[in-house]
């Protein structure tokens, strides 16, 4: 059928020790979290991460020591988590290797990449840290294969002679998995509301897994190309997945479950509290299935979107 799979079967096949992931949506939206839990009970480990606006999918595979070095502009669970706990422990011990980039600069990066640019010339983040500092030293950088040798380099606007630019590396991206409303048996998919970095990642990537809340016909997806937002080709496996951002929202699906994310936020407090609740979440079930039913129907209801409002309401009243 096309290019379907089993969420395990994608992971399995197009996820790699030692990748450059990056990952679709934006910190509590549409974030691809089945796919993560997949890659937790697999055992993948040794990427170097794309983090864009990331959130607790980072911050869990950080935690479990999944993650080599990291690319970050923002990790946060917004409203609920201000910077990721166990990145920022990570960090704090001397465990992970991060670089700060702006985060125009990290979301025009991934759009080079997808329009195959060997470098990007930017005027941000001159005047700042981010430039005085580097948070991957040269020396660190030599030793880890698929991180550029540099930060990124000053050089000169040759059409306004001695105008400098900062001159930053472009991804190299493996792999990149994103979340999706629809998509068709031949990969095209339908992002409806915010694409975010979504379709850059997706056209820029080696291999793209994508999860999707439904699969429609390649007929029917076809019916109206203005509503669709990648095309086939650029996929390499759609998995079917509803509810596979929860925690995060999906837009017009679901809304994002407060009472989860609270929730890892207590948890990601403690190594302790963090390590048995990935257990109860990731290793103890065998797929996505069980996970949906350990969630319950009950609570999955509560978080799906009104028609024409957008966002979940809950209509009970509690005390």
């Amino acid at each position: 059928m096309g290019k379907v799979y089993t969420l395990s079967d994608a992971i399995s096949k197009f996820v790699h020790d030692g990748d450059h992931l990056v990952f679709g949506g934006f910190t509590t939206n549409r974030k691809p979290y089945a796919a993560v839990y997949e890659i937790l009970r697999q055992g993948k480990k040794g990427f170097i991460g794309e983090g864009g606006p990331a959130g607790g999918d980072w911050d869990m595979l950080i935690g479990e020591g999944r993650v080599k070095a990291f690319n970050n502009c923002y990790i946060a669970n917004s409203g609920f988590t201000n910077v990721c706990r166990r990145f920022r422990k990570a960090v704090e011990k001397g465990e992970l290797l991060v670089e700060d980039y702006s985060q125009d600069v990290a979301m025009l990066q991934l759009h080079a990449a997808s329009l195959g640019l060997p470098y990007l010339p930017v005027r941000l983040m001159m005047g700042s840290d981010l430039v005085e500092k580097w948070g991957i030293s040269k020396e660190e950088r030599q030793k880890v294969d698929k991180l550029p040798n540099d930060k990124f380099v000053y050089g000169e606007n040759p059409f306004k002679p001695g105008e400098k630019v900062v001159m930053c590396p472009v991804p190299e991206i493996d792999t990149a998995i994103i979340h999706v409303q629809q998509a068709s048996p031949d990969g095209t998919c339908r992002i409806i509301g915010d694409e975010f970095h979504d379709v850059d990642v997706a056209i820029a990537s080696k291999h793209c897994i994508v999860t999707c809340e439904e699969i429609i016909s390649d007929e029917e997806i076809r019916r109206d190309p203005t509503k669709n937002s990648i095309p086939g080709f650029c996929i390499d496996a759609v998995v079917l997945a509803p509810f596979g951002a929860h925690p995060s929202q999906c837009y017009d699906y679901y809304d994002y479950d407060k009472d989860f994310f609270k929730a890892y936020d207590k948890a990601s407090k403690t190594d302790e509290d963090f390590k048995n609740f990935v257990d109860e979440w990731a290793y103890s079930l065998k797929d996505h299935d069980e996970y949906l039913n350990k969630l319950g129907a009950a609570r999955l209801s509560k978080i799906k979107v009104v028609p024409g409002l957008g966002y979940a309401v809950d209509m009970t009243k509690e005390g």
